[in-house]
């Protein structure tokens, strides 16, 4: 097949969109207000605003489907060229307020402070004919408020009850995509601390350690192809990549170590790239976490 996707959004993650859909003919068109936006390497740019009438024409001209990176693009600029998932799911997601006394839990209007065990997340997928997967739960690490490590599947992670979450939401919403939400577990429950209306960074283990990545996963939701086994290669450890790389050699060194760098411009609190640990020894996981470690904010 050969099919074109618009995307709001030009960064890491419309990047990996990209990648994910050259094997199956899929490309990918790119608006975003930024000339250096890191997704220009593996798709078409257009630099400009998201609310600009004639960028917004030119994303949607011929594309098969639009879809968008990041949840902070503008609810109108979504609207108006159509986009996957529906814009509705970025109405709930920018606001907390709103998120909360969505589809989540309608008993509740805001948040507390929760004593929890351990961050949780799960990454699942809706297609057009409203069919779901999901991915195994993941265990989430992190260092100033960033991601630091995922490790997937997470030991003993309550499964079921989280795709249960998942899944009322995605219903709900009539959500088409993937779609993450973030948990905390709290004296052997799970509360659903906020979603994302989007591929999602504690999915990206399942680059390299899943039967199909979120990222392909999302392209066949939108596109209406059958939905990819979500099923895990064994245990994964992510190990985000923030503020300065390290020796790309070093990483390349560790057994078992996947590199994906985002070709970004180093800063602090950056995230620049990762590497996944696919059923790689406690080591190497150690070796990893500890050149990752220098830069993350603290």
């Amino acid at each position: 097949m050969t099919a074109l996707v618009g995307c709001l959004g030009g960064g890491q993650l419309g990047r990996m969109l990209a990648l994910a859909g050259a094997p199956l003919g899929v490309r990918l068109r790119f608006l975003d207000p930024s000339a250096d936006a890191c997704a220009g390497d593996v798709g078409e740019l257009l630099v400009g605003a998201y609310d600009d009438p004639a960028c917004l024409g030119r994303l949607a001209d011929g594309v098969d489907a639009v879809t968008y990176e990041f949840e902070n693009v503008p609810v109108a600029a979504a609207r108006t060229v159509g986009a996957v998932p529906d814009p509705r799911a970025l109405d709930l997601g920018q606001d907390r307020l709103v998120e909360k006394d969505g589809p989540l839990d309608e008993n509740e209007l805001a948040e507390g402070i929760v004593p929890f065990e351990r961050e949780l997340s799960i990454v699942a997928v809706r297609g057009r004919a409203g069919e779901t997967a999901f991915y195994p739960v993941t265990e989430n690490e992190h260092r100033g408020g960033i991601l630091a490590v995922s490790r997937a599947p997470a030991p003993d992670a309550r499964q079921r009850e989280a795709e249960e979450i998942a899944a009322r939401l995605l219903d709900e919403l009539g959500y088409v995509g993937v779609l993450a939400v973030e948990l905390f577990e709290a004296g052997g429950n799970l509360l659903a601390n906020e979603f994302a209306p989007r591929v999602h960074n504690s999915g990206h283990w399942t680059i390299d350690g899943a039967e199909t990545s979120q990222f392909e996963n999302h392209l066949r939701a939108i596109l209406g192809l059958p939905l990819g086994v979500t099923a895990a290669h064994g245990s994964s450890v992510m190990v985000n990549l923030v503020g300065k790389l390290p020796p790309l050699e070093r990483l390349l060194s560790i057994p078992g170590a996947h590199v994906q760098l985002y070709g970004k411009e180093p800063r602090q609190g950056r995230k620049l790239g990762h590497v996944t640990l696919v059923g790689a020894s406690d080591e190497a996981v150690a070796e990893a976490i500890a050149l990752a470690r220098v830069a993350w904010t603290v």
